[in-house]
């Protein structure tokens, strides 16, 4: 499959969902992801695979991984990639249906199902043998003060100390909690400890952890966590914890951040590029498929950095240094989109083809309603906190994605939309494409 992509990765003629296996190898970066390769609604998952040299310029390779053993016959979930010894080894999440749909073999009737944890290893980071090399390192937890054995899932591996350590996804009484496990080998795992938080979501998704700027970030996706009504109740949170590797002992703050404020995004998955600099991708929700060929995309690649206890996100230096070819409507903008830079003025509001921004009591708001149409069971409108750095946005604009960051990435907020018309009506602002 030859099929690229500029700046956003977005789905080949099919569904995509959750960023996986995100990683950078023998110089290649590799963004693995969940795929139901046969429609464009969500199905038996598969890994689709897409690689890039600079994080900016995407080529799709295919599927990586699908269903062929008892643990993973009713879907490859998402996971991890590592390197160990020159290889890359896949550590994802099997899932096996005990009662399927009889009339969609592709979905699981009454939550009966259950997941375990897998392994497979590559030579290259390009085929896989999905027959002879896959491994069940984690069965279904049996032990139900531990995890459920439905829903834990998402493995994320890291290296510290003398160890491999991993973390999952659970849920137990209702109440998420994330798992921690540590292994010499990465094939031979023991559980050690669990993390949780009251009135915080019923089943904690896709965790990650991770250090960057000499401080722990822990970044995940909380199910039923909004509770307001709408749909897409769950959202991806980021904080700053406290850990112990040697006990996996975890505490956590009770302040946290949204991700992203237009809550659009989700199952993000971090890596480290190749300056050791932690970046960061999520998928984009899309409540329907674009002109009915591909749903699923996912967000600009984005650095990962703290400072004074706060979190920031800001496009990755590789794509910001494709936007600088200066033009004067959207009309001109290559295939990458465009991007428009400025300084917004309190009680101001910028019209980008009908998606609204306005500031407002030191708040960055969004209204996307008027290219949203259908889909009022989704929310539409956005607010950040109160911002505290300045007042400059740099807006990141596609087909079918909006991101707005605010003072190089003390805040972002992000929207799926559909049918922005060519017009902007904003004061004094600069607008820049891809130099394709």
């Amino acid at each position: 499959m030859s099929e690229t992509n500029l700046v956003h990765l977005n789905a080949p003629d099919c569904w995509i969902n959750d960023p996986n296996g995100f990683i950078y190898f023998k110089g290649m970066y590799h963004l693995f992801y969940q795929c139901f390769p046969y429609a464009t609604q969500w199905g038996r998952m598969h890994w689709g695979h897409a690689v890039s040299k600079d994080l900016v310029q995407w080529e799709h390779k295919g599927i990586a991984l699908y269903p062929s053993k008892l643990d993973d016959r009713s879907g490859c979930f998402s996971g991890s990639a590592v390197e160990q010894d020159g290889k890359m080894h896949l550590i994802y999440t099997g899932v096996n249906y005990i009662e399927e749909d009889p009339e969609n073999i592709n979905t699981c009737l009454n939550d009966q199902f259950q997941s375990a944890q897998l392994m497979i290893t590559s030579e290259n980071g390009m085929t896989f043998d999905n027959l002879a090399d896959k491994k069940t390192v984690i069965p279904p937890i049996a032990a139900q003060h531990i995890g459920s054995k439905t829903h834990t899932r998402d493995p994320k591996v890291w290296r510290e100390k003398d160890a491999w350590y991993m973390v999952l996804g659970s849920s137990v009484e209702g109440k998420g909690r994330l798992l921690f496990y540590r292994s010499k080998d990465l094939q031979h795992w023991e559980y050690v400890n669990h993390v949780e938080k009251e009135n915080f979501g019923w089943m904690w998704e896709c965790p990650d952890y991770f250090e960057t700027d000499g401080e722990k970030v822990l970044i995940f996706s909380p199910m039923g966590f909004l509770n307001d009504g709408k749909a897409y109740d769950s959202a991806a949170v980021c904080m700053i914890p406290e850990f112990d590797a040697e006990s996996c002992t975890m505490h956590l703050p009770d302040e946290f951040q949204f991700l992203d404020y237009g809550l659009d995004l989700y199952a993000p998955q971090s890596t480290t590029d190749a300056e050791g600099r932690r970046v960061l991708v999520a998928w984009a929700r899309m409540p329907e498929a674009v002109d009915g060929k591909w749903n699923g995309m996912f967000c600009i690649p984005r650095m990962v950095e703290v400072k004074n206890g706060h979190i920031y996100f800001r496009p990755h230096p590789n794509v910001q240094n494709r936007f600088t070819k200066k033009i004067s409507s959207p009309t001109e903008a290559g295939k990458g989109g465009y991007k428009i830079s400025l300084d917004i003025d309190e009680g101001a509001e910028i019209n980008i083809g009908g998606y609204r921004i306005s500031y407002r009591n030191n708040r960055i708001s969004a209204d996307r309603s008027t290219v949203f149409a259908g889909h009022d069971e989704i929310r539409c409108h956005f607010e950040t906190p109160a911002i505290y750095e300045g007042n400059h946005l740099e807006i990141y604009v596609a087909s079918n994605l909006i991101e707005v960051y605010i003072n190089n990435g003390e805040y972002v907020l992000s929207n799926v939309v559909y049918g922005l018309s060519d017009q902007i009506q904003a004061e004094n602002y600069e607008i820049f494409t891809t130099q394709d």
